[in-house]
């Protein structure tokens, strides 16, 4: 069975248990990081030494970095599935998963910590609509791919869409003014259903 460490308010944990969940892989979550503390613990880091979430172990397996955990889940135990054998068709999804790493989720954090969270340093009003100004700006550029897609990479759901939704997740729940999206919507009230996605998308945000 897998353990994952880290608390499901995460986005990056919530990928790896919805990943977990498509794979058709029983996992036990234990919480860490944030209110839970644990993330300093030396036993923790001996695991991953930078002391983020989540973890994955799978046997002797032990993986850090969200987007790996979802890549080896995908390859180990969805071939053919979430993990697309064709190097175009994967490219496709990896640049996604990037992309929500790189673009969208450094766009929204401020807002996210500001509004959300309450942390110092982000609760400044020029600091949350500057992340909003940003967000939205990367969400118009996923509300353009989506147009006649259903899925974000290829013809069928994976490793893409199971990444870059928590970030949508979070954002629709979030209390920021947004633009109306049609495409986003549709795609997130789409994949947003799959009975793995429940565990891994929790309500409020917080």
């Amino acid at each position: 069975m897998l353990t994952i460490f880290g608390r499901i308010s995460s986005i990056n944990v919530q990928k790896t248990v919805w990943a977990a969940g498509e794979v058709g892989q029983p996992f036990e979550r234990i919480d860490i990081g944030g209110q839970f503390g644990g993330n300093r613990e030396p036993a923790y880091l001996a695991k991953n030494p930078n002391g983020q979430i989540p973890t994955l172990e799978d046997g002797e397996v032990c993986i850090w970095e969200s987007n790996s955990i979802v890549r080896y889940l995908a390859a180990r135990y969805g071939a053919g599935w979430i993990w697309d054998e064709d190097p175009a068709r994967r490219a496709d999804a990896d640049r996604w998963m990037d992309w929500m790493l790189a673009e969208l989720q450094p766009a929204m954090t401020p807002a996210f910590w500001g509004l959300i969270r309450k942390t110092p340093g982000y609760t400044e009003p020029a600091v949350i609509e500057a992340s909003i100004a940003k967000a939205e700006a990367k969400f118009d550029i996923l509300e353009a791919h989506l147009a006649g897609r259903t899925y974000l990479a290829g013809e069928r759901f994976g490793m893409a869409d199971i990444t870059v939704a928590p970030g949508a997740h979070r954002w629709l729940n979030m209390p920021v003014p947004r633009k109306e999206r049609p495409n986003l919507a549709r795609w997130y009230a789409h994949v947003s259903a799959r009975p793995a996605a429940g565990p891994a998308l929790p309500l409020p945000v917080t």
